[in-house]
């Protein structure tokens, strides 16, 4: 019964608006050509935005990434131009990847080359720019360096090169190495391995204690963990070599699921004395140090103790001088802690409070507790969740924060005082986010709907527009001229009582008289989003242009609608993930413009284990299924990840089993398409070569398509025009 309301409402709601929109202009086809090479619906973005030490002054990198200038936010004019390499030919450094102001911001540390090693890691030539001599110097010429990083007071830089932590004196030009045991596969210090860096997100390990007098780092000791080897052939070289005939070994340390991790253990260097001591972590060696932080004292350092099971985190109060701690803050919960809370952990200026994200009443919400652990205030309560914390304005006492608070499907900016009393900063619907400048005067906006590319405007920091930034006018005079179709939003119900929500894309000139085939196109992912009210022009724009109604659903298991619906996959991941999709597709097949024998599914990544597994589990609710590096067994997925949600599978095999496409091969109904990259060091292709092997065996016909050399995203060259090329052919052909 709600089901049928919901189809009514869908169609009273979201026909007319199609329609009005197809009538206004005629559409203008444009080519996957224009989408991916041309890049004809590129969004302009601002570069590199820096705020400085004032407050009231900005710098920003040049779209070319040639230039560092210094502008006002309060009048938008350029002050100065800080650098242009091109009065520096003679310096070698090509461009800017990204730069980094010293305390005084007398110096800029520029990062040159980009080198990289996985998806957050890579290697750079580090650069010096004296702003007052005007001349460079590198930072060490006996490498590529990791995360240069500045001390507090500007006279030294952190690096890490080959495993090894070093330390730069700006002062006497001298290079000292601090760490000597780092070795490849074996010794890490200063950077994360590779586990740590995909599923905590962050590359740099190390951190400078707010008096620059000492060096914080965490040591990864991976000998136990068990090593992957990728066959890496060829690829691209314009000519065979004797070297090529043998393709070569890619090894590196890879845990999975119940699998042994690093030990991970916190050192901290006293650049004083030279000597290093090592932290009282406790003596379990299987649990995490996702983060260590120096609280607003010099003297105390923060190291963030997590269990195996991800759901306990405590914060060790550690005296740096002596290396003992103790347990200063402890949070439980029920299923496990989201990796997203840790960096919302923020120490205040008065030295006596920290703020953070929490879950406790079953909504990601901020407060505030002292340093003895204590809750102090909750500065957000509802039904909504807060989906990031910007910082905390000393002088004004207010908390600013992005939530969920209209809807699931937008985001706002607000900000809370110290009691409490919030206050929305931004207007309408959409997605908005913030970037506030180091006093918190000013704050760029940035915001987008599905119906408008992205604004950039500048607003004081009592909500007042300054002026905007970059409006994406060309790129709005583009869409007016091509006039592609664009998402709608929908709710239904399933039929087992769950609201879920949606977007669709119609054709160009929709006619409801008319039967369509449909492809939906979904992640499906803990805490993810795919249905939200922000601007993006794609594939999915591509294909409803092509005569496809292109529909997207987040399924039970999705972001900002509270724990409850986020948390009820825990131990089964993709059980309720699937079961909704499947609904969904029922749901279509309802819809009276829609052709029920052909509704097609698709996705990347998480969205291609829900593909593999709608189309095994799906009971022919779906004539195509395409699978771009999907999982097929979580047995087969690093251990931080997967365990967070389904424990080790020693302690869940059923879990693990049933929810694992691998395992019901035999089930398969329609068209499958498998594609993934030989070079994946995250999803390894291990996963479609054992789904499609099952899948032989079970005597089930199948497509598979691998790309040579190529990791998780499938990149580089002419790749991505191949593979959407063939995505679409595989649709027009069996859709």
């Amino acid at each position: 019964m709600k089901r049928i309301a919901s189809a009514l409402l869908l169609l009273v709601f979201l026909l007319p608006a199609a329609l009005t929109v197809s009538s206004q202009n005629e559409f203008k086809p444009f080519s996957l050509d224009d989408l991916l090479r041309k890049r004809i619906f590129a969004q302009a973005s601002v570069y590199g935005i820096r705020s400085m030490n004032d407050g009231v002054h900005y710098t920003t990198l040049s779209d070319d990434y040639q230039k560092i200038e210094q502008y006002s936010y309060k009048t938008g004019k350029l002050v100065s131009k800080i650098l242009d390499l091109s009065e520096f030919e003679a310096s070698g450094i090509k461009m800017i990847v990204d730069y980094e102001f010293s305390a005084d911001e007398k110096k800029i540390l520029i990062q040159s080359d980009y080198e990289p090693i996985y998806r957050r890691s890579f290697r750079s030539n580090y650069f010096i720019f004296d702003t007052q001599t005007r001349t460079f110097s590198p930072l060490s010429g006996k490498g590529m360096q990791q995360l240069a990083t500045f001390s507090p007071d500007g006279s030294k830089i952190a690096f890490v090169r080959d495993n090894n932590m070093f330390v730069y004196d700006l002062l006497t030009g001298a290079e000292k190495q601090i760490t000597t045991d780092g070795k490849f596969n074996e010794i890490i210090n200063g950077a994360p391995d590779w586990v740590y860096e995909e599923e905590f997100e962050f590359n740099k390990a190390f951190e400078w204690s707010p008096d620059s007098k000492k060096l914080a780092y965490l040591k990864f000791d991976e000998r136990n963990v068990k090593m992957f080897n990728m066959t890496m052939f060829q690829g691209q070289k314009p000519a065979l070599d004797e070297n090529a005939l043998y393709p070569a070994n890619s090894q590196f340390k890879y845990p999975k699921a119940g699998e042994d991790n690093s030990v991970v253990s916190v050192h901290i260097y006293n650049i004083e004395s030279g000597n290093t001591l090592r932290v009282n972590v406790g003596p379990e060696k299987d649990q995490y140090i996702p983060r260590i932080r120096f609280s607003r004292d010099a003297g105390t350092l923060v190291v963030f103790r997590l269990n195996r099971l991800q759901n306990q985190l405590e914060l060790l109060k550690t005296n740096s001088l002596t290396g003992q701690s103790e347990v200063m803050f402890k949070e439980i919960n029920k299923y496990y802690i989201d990796e997203g809370n840790f960096d919302n952990i923020q120490f205040l200026p008065d030295g006596q409070h920290f703020v953070m994200t929490s879950e406790r009443d079953g909504w990601n919400h901020l407060y505030v507790f002292n340093m003895t652990g204590n809750l102090v205030n909750q500065l957000t309560t509802g039904d909504f969740d807060v989906t990031e914390f910007y910082g905390f304005d000393p002088d004004k006492k207010l908390f600013y924060y992005q939530a969920a608070g209209l809807s699931p499907l937008g985001r706002e900016v607000y900000s809370v005082s110290w009691d409490g009393k919030s206050k929305m900063l931004t207007e309408g619907r959409g997605t908005h986010s913030a970037d506030f400048s180091s006093s918190f005067k000013y704050y760029i906006h940035k915001w987008s709907s599905a119906a408008s590319p992205t604004v950039y405007t500048l607003f004081d920091a009592a909500g007042k527009k300054i002026r905007v930034l970059e409006d994406n006018q060309k790129l709005k005079d583009k869409l007016a001229e091509i006039n592609p179709p664009l998402k709608e939003f929908f709710t239904f119900t399933t039929s087992e009582g769950i609201e879920l929500n949606g977007w669709v894309i119609y054709p160009p000139l929709f006619d409801k008289t008319k039967k369509y085939p449909v492809i939906m196109n979904q992640y499906s992912g803990p805490n993810s989003q795919e249905v939200l009210d922000s601007w993006s022009m794609g594939f999915d724009e591509y294909l409803a242009a092509r005569g496809y109604i292109v529909m997207s659903v987040d399924p039970r298991g999705t972001g900002a609608r509270g724990e409850a619906f986020r948390k009820v996959t825990y131990l089964q991941l993709g059980k309720y993930e699937t079961i909704d999709q499947i609904e969904a597709a029922r749901y279509a097949a309802g819809l009276p413009w829609v052709d029920a024998s052909r509704i097609g599914i698709w996705g990347w990544s998480y969205g291609g284990f829900i593909s593999s597994s709608c189309m095994v589990k799906g009971d022919g609710a779906f004539k195509v299924g395409i699978a771009v590096a999907p999982v097929t067994n979580w047995r087969y997925y690093d251990n931080i990840y997967t365990e967070r949600f389904m424990r080790k599978p020693q302690d869940n095999a059923e879990g693990y089993d049933q929810n694992s496409p691998l395992f019901f091969a035999d089930q398969l109904k329609g068209k499958l398409f498998l594609i993934h990259g030989t070079a994946d060091d995250n999803v390894h292709v291990q996963n479609t070569l054992e789904f499609s092997e099952r899948l032989v065996q079970a005597g089930k016909q199948f497509d598979q398509m691998l790309y040579t050399n190529r990791n998780h995203g499938i990149y580089g060259g002419n790749t991505r025009m191949h593979l959407f090329t063939m995505i679409e052919e595989y649709l027009s052909k069996n859709l």
